[in-house]
């Protein structure tokens, strides 16, 4: 890297912290720091919506993919995630955002504890932070890969630089700092994806590259399925995704929360699919066109990097690593924000009951600690993992296949026609997922399992569980019962909040039954 492009990377990280000081003037209390109390304009929302399902793991292992295999990458992820974010446009997104505007929700799992009980709020949201920090430590690992590749910075050194600046602008600016590094993150990845794509027509044959280059790319690479890519893997990320991303990963639940009202949350929701659905291409295409430019990597994680080195100039790749930068940062930030609302309204206030008497300005310290200390052990976790195959197994064998069995009582909590499952069925099918899991993880020869396997499987089992166990053993409350159906409709002009009481822990039930 030259000068130049050092330059772009200093100027970013300055303008990172720049957001999170100027949006402390923003944040009063908590509200404003987790969910910016209703603030947001719906196409922000929805910008940060989309932006957050990026990572530097796109540019590393689904580079791979792109390379070894070609479109496939497209049809197994964003496709998917286009497609059930879309349904969850109608299904979850002005649900999500009326938990807020009627009943005061800072957390996404908050409104459990009314919904089902104490323990089963306890339970989903331990084992979702544990997931978290699996998860956040891959992306640590991701953009310290890049950085190995593009200036020769030790893992390490990557891992505690990108740590330690996402922790100060987070800390500080809360939800409206990431949301507005999401908006950045968009605005350089349009310059640098679209700077990509033209130095790739223009090294082949111009825009005709478009449809020219399939014939002369490998055998198979403009298959929608192929490797080890397959009909049934496409089919069980398409289920597991419509729950991941319209709540299922908190954060993007926040995003709906954060919007206006719940019916400019659906307009949120629309404008992130068709993102989803569009955008992605850009980006991949010069991804499946690099064995064409950088023919025979032996590791497919490092074609992109190569082929940024071959065709940007001096500024484009400081600029595109601002980039990488931008989509870890981003994505762990949020999940760093919606971590810290639930470990500040949901589980400490649980096992230290003082803390319910904090003050405002109290309670905000608290979350800005817990803040810095959950991205403190998300650093610590990567840095002492194996980088060799971490990611993909991160990716795929532990988030995407246990993500079903934590999110299916969340999301199916929402909605009218399970007002009948309780407490039993959340916790039945929760443990039964993970149980599955379980037992193709450690339990089954690797040659034994296909990933269709290890993602859909415990999903499925998760569903199907909650529905059966609902039948079986139906449940109900008359608090419950308010809550969700006051879920139908914003609220009215004037502000009142409905019928529904607020979902707070402190007077929710403690036994396994209703």
């Amino acid at each position: 890297m030259s000068g130049l492009d050092w330059v772009v990377v200093g100027a970013y990280f300055c303008v990172m912290i720049g957001i999170g000081l100027w949006s402390t003037k923003r944040i009063e209390n908590v509200a404003d720091f987790f969910t910016a109390r209703g603030r947001i304009p719906w196409w922000l929302s929805g910008i940060s919506h989309h932006m957050s399902g990026y990572s530097a793991i796109m540019f590393v292992t689904f580079a791979a993919v792109a390379y070894d295999y070609g479109i496939t990458v497209y049809f197994w992820w964003p496709l998917t995630i286009g497609l059930g974010v879309g349904v969850g446009a109608f299904l979850f997104a002005p649900r999500w955002n009326r938990l807020r505007a009627k009943h005061d929700v800072k957390s996404p799992l908050e409104y459990l504890a009314v919904r089902y009980n104490l323990p089963t709020q306890q339970v989903l949201a331990y084992s979702g932070a544990a997931l978290k920090v699996v998860d956040i430590a891959a992306k640590w690992v991701a953009i310290a890969v890049l950085l190995k590749g593009f200036a020769d910075i030790p893992l390490e050194w990557g891992i505690i630089l990108t740590g330690v600046c996402t922790m100060f602008y987070m800390a500080f600016g809360g939800l409206w700092a990431d949301v507005l590094t999401d908006f950045g993150q968009f605005v350089i990845q349009a310059v640098a994806g679209l700077a990509m794509l033209v130095a790739v027509m223009a090294h082949l044959s111009g825009v005709s590259t478009l449809w020219t280059m399939w014939g002369d790319l490998p055998e198979s690479h403009g298959d929608p399925v192929n490797g080890s890519v397959t009909t049934g893997l496409i089919m069980a990320f398409l289920l597991v995704k419509t729950f991941e991303y319209n709540g299922g990963m908190w954060n993007l639940a926040q995003r709906y929360m954060s919007a206006p009202s719940g019916s400019r949350a659906k307009k949120s929701a629309l404008l992130s699919s068709a993102l989803w659905l569009i955008w992605p291409l850009i980006l991949f295409i010069p991804m499946i066109a690099a064995p064409l430019i950088v023919p025979g990597l032996e590791n497919g994680e490092e074609s992109y990097i190569k082929l940024a080195q071959e065709l940007l100039p001096t500024g484009l790749i400081g600029l595109l690593l601002a980039g990488f930068f931008s989509h870890t940062m981003a994505m762990v930030a949020s999940d760093s924000n919606v971590i810290t609302a639930v470990i500040t309204r949901d589980l400490a206030p649980v096992l230290f009951p003082r803390l319910r008497r904090l003050t405002e300005r109290r309670e905000l310290l608290f979350a800005r600690i817990t803040t810095v200390a959950f991205v403190t052990v998300s650093m610590g976790f990567a840095l002492f993992s194996d980088p060799d195959g971490f990611i993909m197994t991160v990716v795929v064998s532990i988030v995407a296949a246990t993500m079903g069995p934590i999110s299916i009582p969340l999301m199916l909590g929402l909605l009218p026609w399970f007002k009948r499952n309780g407490a039993w069925a959340a916790i039945g099918s929760w443990a039964g997922g993970l149980a599955v899991w379980s037992y193709l993880y450690w339990g089954v020869p690797d040659a034994d399992v296909t990933e269709a396997m290890t993602v859909g499987w415990p999903l499925l089992t998760s569903l199907v569980l909650y529905v059966v166990i609902g039948l079986v053993k139906p449940e109900g409350s008359v608090e419950g019962d308010a809550l969700v159906d006051s879920l139908g409709t914003d609220p009215e002009p004037d502000g009142h909040a409905g019928e529904a009481a607020p979902p707070v822990a402190e007077e929710a039930p403690t036994s396994p039954t209703r």
